[in-house]
């Protein structure tokens, strides 16, 4: 089987798509940190260890912040920003409840020129 195996970065950027055999050299030679299996065996990702002169990765690309969250869309995730007023889904930031205290927070911060 010549199944093409796609390659990670430790930062999550895709590095290269290889063979399995090009997989087997690479964790002969100990840059692969994980191998990501499917239920039944076969291997479906690599991820590499970080490299020597990469910077490390930051806890907010693995853990978020504080008003962001994973988001799970049809196509894949991404982050998106949590919602003043608790819910997670919406268009509404900063509902009319909060909206007083979040324009004031605003305000606060901006800097006369």
């Amino acid at each position: 089987m010549n199944a093409s195996i796609p390659v990670y970065r430790a930062d999550g950027r895709l590095y290269d798509v290889v063979t399995e055999r090009a997989l087997a050299r690479l964790q002969a030679a100990g840059l692969i940190a994980r191998v990501v299996r499917h239920r039944k065996g076969h291997i479906n990702r690599a991820i590499l260890f970080v490299r020597p002169g990469e910077a490390p990765m930051p806890r907010t690309a693995y853990m978020g912040t504080r008003y962001s969250f994973k988001d799970h869309l049809e196509h894949g995730v991404c982050w998106d920003l949590k919602r003043l007023g608790g819910a997670r889904w919406g268009a509404n930031y900063a509902p009319d409840e909060v909206r007083p205290i979040f324009l004031q927070v605003v305000t606060d911060c901006l800097v006369r020129a």
